[in-house]
């Protein structure tokens, strides 16, 4: 097999204005159907890639032979039964974040990847954009000397009471939708876990949360974010070293909120710029996951590294919670 047969089940918006054009594009996939019970939303779609077959039920999608992937985009509270019934059906998963809501809900999807004998992975794509491959390397290298602070923040404003990010029964909220970038890219920077979250508070509105700060504790930096869904849009993220300071200006929507960029600051007010225009991180996580898929290669998000994420999210609603 050269190439990677793509199904999407549903016809989210996302799905129609990311990731299906991603898999159109990348190299080594082939996005070959789709299901929704609305033929008229298979139009997006049909509109990049002509041939697609359009089933009417998710199980239908399953059940076709011509279809190797499944990217999943629905709400979150459906991720881990339809990943669980992609991978029984056969078919590698590629799963929107947060693919579950409970880090011990990833040893059932490990265990089910295991015996399929297929890649599984959640739709983390910032870690597939050079920016952070870099980033990683910079510090790797001692450019900032010792770490001593990681700090986050990342921001936008809805208050649409109709969208799912506000709906808690779709398992909506702020930490589920961005805090595993904030989270995450911490982790695969550093290639640290957090110790403790020794302070947590959150502001919650319907069963979801809105507005989240946060401290931790990694075994050798203290970390700290803010996380909303009620703020003006900003995202960053900065790592402090005794001997320098590299900013992520646009870590998580590169070329959407602004260009992908790394300033590193060193003695004598010395501050280089890194710019990385043109990348689109969607295509290279799909490319990413088809040469894993078809020749062994090793993911830069396995299901292991996205269970440090939901963990460090547990652990920060456990800390609001007694703290409250």
């Amino acid at each position: 097999m050269t190439h990677l047969r793509w199904g999407i089940l549903g016809a989210a918006n996302f799905a129609a204005e990311h990731m299906g054009p991603a898999i159109h594009a990348a190299k080594g996939a082939e996005l070959a159907a789709l299901a929704t019970s609305d033929p008229a939303k298979a139009a997006r779609f049909q509109a990049y890639a002509p041939g697609l077959k359009v089933h009417s039920s998710y199980d239908d999608l399953l059940s076709d032979p011509d279809v190797d992937a499944v990217y999943i985009p629905l709400p979150n509270h459906l991720h881990v039964e339809w990943s669980l019934r992609a991978l029984e059906a056969g078919k590698h998963v590629l799963c929107e974040k947060p693919m579950t809501m409970k880090a011990v809900e990833f040893d059932t999807l490990i265990a089910a990847r295991d015996r399929a004998g297929k890649l599984a992975a959640e739709a983390f794509m910032i870690v597939h954009h050079p920016q952070f491959v870099r980033a990683r390397e910079l510090l790797a290298s001692g450019a900032i000397g010792t770490l001593r602070h990681v700090d986050a923040v990342f921001s936008y404003f809805n208050n649409d009471q109709g969208n799912i990010r506000n709906q808690a029964g779709a398992g909506g909220g702020g930490l589920p939708d961005i805090g595993v970038y904030t989270f995450g890219s911490a982790r695969f920077v550093t290639g640290q876990e957090p110790e403790a979250v020794p302070f947590a508070h959150i502001d919650w509105e319907n069963g979801v949360d809105t507005f989240v700060q946060m401290a931790a504790r990694f075994p050798d930096f203290t970390y700290s974010a803010v996380i909303s869904m009620r703020l003006f849009n900003r995202q960053e993220v900065v790592f402090h070293g005794d001997e320098g300071v590299l900013r992520m200006t646009c870590p998580f929507n590169a070329a959407v909120h602004d260009q992908a960029e790394l300033s590193l600051e060193t003695a004598g007010q010395v501050r280089r710029i890194e710019r990385f225009p043109g990348v689109n991180h969607y295509v290279r996580q799909v490319e990413a996951f088809c040469e894993a898929a078809l020749s062994g290669a090793d993911y830069a998000c396995p299901l292991e590294f996205s269970k440090g994420t939901q963990r460090m999210m547990d652990m920060t609603f456990a800390a609001a919670k007694a703290g409250a």
